[in-house]
């Protein structure tokens, strides 16, 4: 990627940064302490370290993070020059390895974890794997170091299909998983996850909470993300129309890249131990077509939407279903969201547009 567009992101950043950083945030209990983040070089995981790095920095505090991922060149794309700072360092391995670090750590946030639709199916095993053993050797690491404090970053997809679909889901309802269908492989690993979390709270004292994240998505995602949002933002970029294969009826609210890294962080400082706080923006409601129509406008791309139902177990899609995630619990903790759901989709065009010119070679610098 040329100078220009590492130029332009890192401007992008500092513009969620700042935006987030100038309400006071109350992370005061983070000075002198080390906090180990699994997932480091992942969307959510880049962002929490990129928001923690520069608020010690803004506030004087002595922040000391060491970030954990398996891919060094991802890590040090997705983080840019903050893998550069003193106060952080990487240790690139398999998170299904024990974890093996000799200094104090005081936090831990668990994000690593296998997040393509399409793995879910092609490499169930492997999807169930990553979420069991990796989270045992990372709740084993915490009861090691006796640590302070613990999220394990878990998903909306806990909750199913849910009967009934016209209310919002709070952290209390429960849906239908098929656990004969391999696409649970995800949804299902997130759930024993959740469970061997809050049994390791009870039975060894380890004081986790879990963040169920709505979709995510803002600065940071990568050009190739094979989400939904990300293939429309291509389409829009590419002057593709866009094609569903299927209806676009599932309905879900979303959330900003920045403001879930905040939630994040909230909920290891202040949220109850062996709780679950849904994170979304609750002005984010929207179905798959109508998001689909959203970024078309917002972009002014002149393509359409096409429907072409096919095979959709092949491509590793959940059922039709509208999970709108209540965030009354998280926001009783003194999140609010800071970002719009215009700016959401915008900031992502504009992000994937700039990582589109620099494998294209071109400096096309409009929305």
């Amino acid at each position: 990627m040329g100078n220009l567009n590492k130029t332009q992101i890192e401007e992008m950043v500092r513009k969620d940064l700042e935006k987030v950083l100038k309400n006071p945030l109350p992370f005061q209990s983070l000075d002198g302490k080390t906090i180990l983040i699994t997932g480091a070089s992942g969307l959510i995981g880049e962002n929490i370290i990129k928001l923690l790095l520069e608020y010690g920095e803004e506030q004087s505090f002595n922040i000391k993070i060491i970030g954990l991922c398996r891919n060094k060149e991802k890590a040090e794309k997705t983080l840019g020059a903050f893998i550069d700072r003193d106060n952080i360092r990487m240790l690139y391995q398999d998170i299904s390895e024990p974890i093996k670090i000799e200094e104090r750590v005081d936090y831990v946030i668990h994000g690593a974890s296998v997040t393509a639709s399409k793995s879910f199916v092609a490499y169930p095993v492997e999807t169930i794997e990553t979420a069991l053993k990796g989270t045992q050797n990372v709740l084993e690491f915490a009861r090691e170091k006796k640590i302070k404090g613990m999220v394990y970053l878990s998903s909306l997809e806990v909750y199913g299909v849910l009967q009934n679909q016209a209310d919002t889901v709070s952290e209390e309802d429960y849906g239908r998983i098929d656990p004969l269908n391999v696409r649970s492989s995800y949804s299902e690993g997130k759930r024993m996850a959740e469970c061997l979390c809050v049994s390791y709270g009870k039975e060894y004292g380890i004081p986790v909470k879990i963040a169920r994240l709505g979709q995510t998505f803002g600065c940071g995602v990568d050009y190739d993300d094979a989400r939904v949002f990300a293939e429309f933002a291509r389409c829009a970029i590419e002057g593709r129309d866009i094609i569903l294969h299927t209806e676009g009826k599932t309905i879900r609210n979303y959330c900003y890249t920045m403001d879930a890294a905040a939630a994040v962080l909230y909920i290891l400082l202040h949220g109850k131990d062996q709780n679950a706080y849904n994170v979304a923006n609750r002005e984010t409601e929207v179905s798959i077509y109508e998001m689909g129509k959203r970024i078309i406008e917002l972009s002014g791309a002149e393509i359409g939407i096409r429907i072409e139902l096919g095979d959709i177990a092949s491509y590793g899609y959940n059922p039709t279903a509208r999970t709108v995630l209540d965030t009354e619990k998280l926001e009783g903790l003194g999140w609010k969201p800071q970002f719009s759901f215009e700016e959401m989709i915008q900031n992502l065009i504009r992000y994937m547009r700039v990582e589109y010119n620099g494998k294209s070679g071109s400096f096309n610098e409009h929305l």
